[in-house]
This record gives structure tokens, C-alpha cells and sequence, in this order.
């Protein structure tokens, strides 16, 4: 997981949010704007990754057909 960075310049948002949900999350204290970042963070992560696979498929395919034809290079070598 992310580390929020705690001094980083901050931008205001308006956001929806359920309102049970929100009035839950201020009864546990927690805070909203901070969850909010991480729930944000975790999902730019988490596109960045999937865009990552679908650029490098190709050469993912390749490695693994290579792998499976081949085996793992200096396989002898292995210590597990």
C-alpha cells in the first residue's frame, strides 16, 4: 500500500458520499479527506498496473512461451 505523503500540497474536492457511510465514519473518527486519498491513491495504483500489463503483453506472452518452450534460464543454478 501508498504512503500518503503527510506535508503534500493539498487540493479541495467536492465529493459524494453515502450518507450513512459518512455519518458512520465521523462517529468512528475517522478521518474522511485522509480515507478518501487513500481509497483515491489505491485506485490510481491500481489502473496504473492494469495499464502496465496491457502495454507489456506482448513481451509477457513472449517471456512465457519462451519459458514454457525452454524452461528457466540457468535453471541449474537455483538454490529452491
Amino acid at each position: 500500500m501508498r504512503k500518503i505523503a503527510v506535508n503534500a500540497v493539498r487540493q479541495p474536492a467536492n465529493l459524494s458520499i453515502d450518507s450513512k457511510l459518512m455519518k458512520e465514519a465521523k462517529g468512528l473518527d475517522v478521518n474522511v479527506s485522509r480515507a478518501a486519498e487513500a481509497g483515491i491513491a489505491e485506485a490510481v495504483a491500481a489502473e496504473k498496473t492494469r495499464l502496465w500489463k496491457l502495454e507489456n503483453r506482448a513481451t509477457i506472452d513472449a517471456w512465457n512461451e519462451y519459458i514454457e518452450k525452454h524452461g528457466i534460464p540457468l535453471a541449474e543454478h537455483r538454490q529452491f
